[in-house]
Order: C-alpha cells, then sequence, then structure tokens
C-alpha cells in the first residue's frame, strides 16, 4: 500500500472538493462537467439555459442573430474530431469549446486542463446532413472530418460568421486559455495557485 500516495491524494481531493463547493454556489448546479460547460456558455454566449437537464437541448440564444434558436453546448478536453450528436429535429445549433487540437492522449494518468482554446458553432441540421452523405452514424463519439471543424470555428479564428463575437466574448475566451501566462477571468497565472 502506498500510504504516502494515498495521504497525498486524500488532501488534494479535500482541496478539490472546497474548490468544487465554490463552483456550485457560483453556477447554482452541481459541478459536473456538462453544468459547467453549459454555465460558462451561458454567460459568455447569452444563453437561456433549460430549466431541467435535457438531453437535446441544453437553451436557446437570448439575444444577438441567433436569438431564439436553440443550442446543445459541448465542451472537450482536446478536440480529437468527435462529437456526441443527436438527430432531433428539435435542435438548430450545437456549440463546441475544445481545449487544443492534438491526438488522443493514451499514457495513464495523463493531464487533461479544462480549457477553452477553441469554440465552434455547427448548423445541426446541416451538419447531419453532411455527415449522413459519407455514410457516417449520428450518435455518442461520433467521427466530424477536420473541414467541418475548420468551417464551423467562431474562436479564436472566426471561420463561422453566424455568430460574430464581441471584445467582451473574446476576453472571456480568453480567460479559459490553455497558453501560458494567459488570465483566467482577470486572476494572474501565479495568483491561481491560492485559489
Amino acid at each position: 500500500m502506498d500510504e504516502a500516495g494515498l495521504k497525498s491524494i486524500a488532501m488534494l481531493l479535500r482541496h478539490r472538493n472546497e474548490i468544487d463547493a465554490r463552483i456550485a454556489d457560483i453556477v447554482g448546479r452541481p459541478v459536473v462537467h456538462g453544468h459547467l460547460s453549459d454555465w460558462i456558455a451561458a454567460q459568455i454566449f447569452d444563453i437561456e439555459l433549460e430549466p431541467a437537464a435535457n438531453k437535446t437541448i441544453d437553451g436557446r440564444f437570448r439575444s444577438g442573430p441567433l436569438a431564439g434558436r436553440t443550442v446543445n453546448v459541448k465542451h472537450y478536453t482536446r478536440n480529437e474530431g468527435l462529437l456526441d450528436m443527436t438527430d432531433s429535429d428539435e435542435l438548430e445549433y450545437y456549440l463546441v469549446m475544445t481545449g487544443p487540437r492534438s491526438a488522443p492522449v493514451r499514457s495513464a494518468g495523463a493531464h487533461r486542463p479544462w480549457t477553452i482554446d477553441h469554440v465552434h458553432l455547427f448548423d445541426a441540421f446541416e451538419l447531419t446532413q453532411a455527415l449522413r452523405a459519407y455514410m457516417r452514424r449520428i450518435g455518442v463519439a461520433t467521427s466530424v472530418r477536420a473541414e467541418h471543424w475548420h468551417a464551423s470555428e467562431i474562436y479564436p479564428k472566426s471561420a463561422n460568421r453566424t455568430l460574430p463575437l464581441t471584445r467582451d466574448q473574446l476576453a472571456a475566451l480568453k480567460g479559459f486559455s490553455s497558453a501560458p501566462g494567459e488570465l483566467l477571468l482577470g486572476i494572474p497565472l501565479r495568483a491561481r495557485r491560492c485559489l
């Protein structure tokens, strides 16, 4: 038995639980990956979230060119070309936030930090039709070609002009970047260790 390792993990989990409790107080939902990404997207992109969890629709855009349109928010720690999809007619857009683009991390114990380096906006109907043309199945971990990821990007590059971002939105997204030295919502990197 690795007693030192167990003690370290117990101490780190206590700290993590304290941080998760603080986050839950802010977002008003349990700190699970989906709830947190939904809340962040709602703040940055002015989305009114559904009051109860829904597998198809997370909310509706409240303002801007997509006001009233339904959206499903996704967050992946890395962009590996996969997207959890549905073929529901209710869903109009996927808003997908990802960490860096890279090959899958296969090593056991590899850390996948929670970051936002890219944001993509997919028209759900158009993407579904395009994938069906390639004879791709629609569902969990649907493989999406790189050309679709590039064409749908709204941050940091704005290949898709359907949802142009404001300066405030760009600044908020930059706060979640994995780039060293970036500010996290106004908190310098060196100060994050104290949170």
